[in-house]
């Protein structure tokens, strides 16, 4: 038994037959799996937990999953946990909302076991590809430390959501290069994830709030560089 490679997921939804449904798949693939029936509860397991990705249903009482993101973004130890929506078609929700909340991907309901559990393990790939070829690149005064998942700025740290993170790095590995479209949404977001265009926008315009407008230069037609 090699518990290191048992990675944890954490369902979010107020339905229990989805919740028993979808935990029941994940199971069997051999994840461990928590659960949580709204959002206030969400956050504690998670707190507790420390899941590596967690499912979380748009429409909830109480605390939706839009405000449920927000906070688990806010707590430190969640900072490289994956966070995907589970959203009903028809219901009123914003994909590039959705993102700008923090969260990761996105999944329709019904969901598609197959479907689901490809999604995740693909993520997850992602994840423990990063953790291998982790490093640290200075350039500018901005500093990207991929081990500690941390970026510095005049000496003072700031910690970004996972995504915004893994562009920053990519754009930060070659200044000077032009990234285009294609190839960020692919190296951040991954082939098995389909994101909408303005996913990009979003987060540029986040990462530029965060360490200032001078670093990312739009090329307009192509895509973004790092200038130093």
């Amino acid at each position: 038994m090699n518990t290191e490679k048992t990675n944890k997921i954490l369902v979010v939804d107020d339905e229990s037959d989805i919740v028993e449904f979808i935990s029941y798949n994940l199971k069997k693939e051999g994840f461990e799996v928590a659960t949580a029936s709204n959002g206030k509860e969400a956050i504690d397991v998670a707190k507790v937990e420390k899941p590596d990705l967690i499912l979380l249903d748009v429409m909830m009482p109480e605390m939706d999953g839009m405000e449920t993101c927000v906070e688990l973004r806010r707590i430190d130890a969640l900072k490289n946990t994956f966070i995907t929506f589970l959203t009903a078609r028809g219901e009123d929700y914003s994909q590039i909302a959705g993102f700008d909340a923090g969260a990761d991907d996105y999944i329709v309901k019904p969901v598609k076991p197959r479907v689901l559990v490809s999604r995740i393990k693909a993520m997850l790939r992602r994840s423990n590809a990063e953790e291998e070829n982790s490093n640290s690149t200075e350039v500018g005064g901005l500093r990207i430390d991929r081990d500690r998942y941390i970026v510095v700025k005049d000496g003072n740290e700031m910690t970004l959501p996972k995504k915004e993170f893994e562009l920053l790095a990519l754009l930060i590995s070659s200044p000077g290069k032009v990234f285009n479209r294609e190839k960020i949404l692919t190296s951040v977001w991954g082939e098995d994830v389909v994101v909408g265009d303005r996913t990009i926008d979003v987060h540029i315009r986040k990462l530029r709030e965060k360490i200032g407008e001078s670093y990312i230069k739009t090329i307009k037609g192509v895509g973004y560089k790092f200038e130093a």
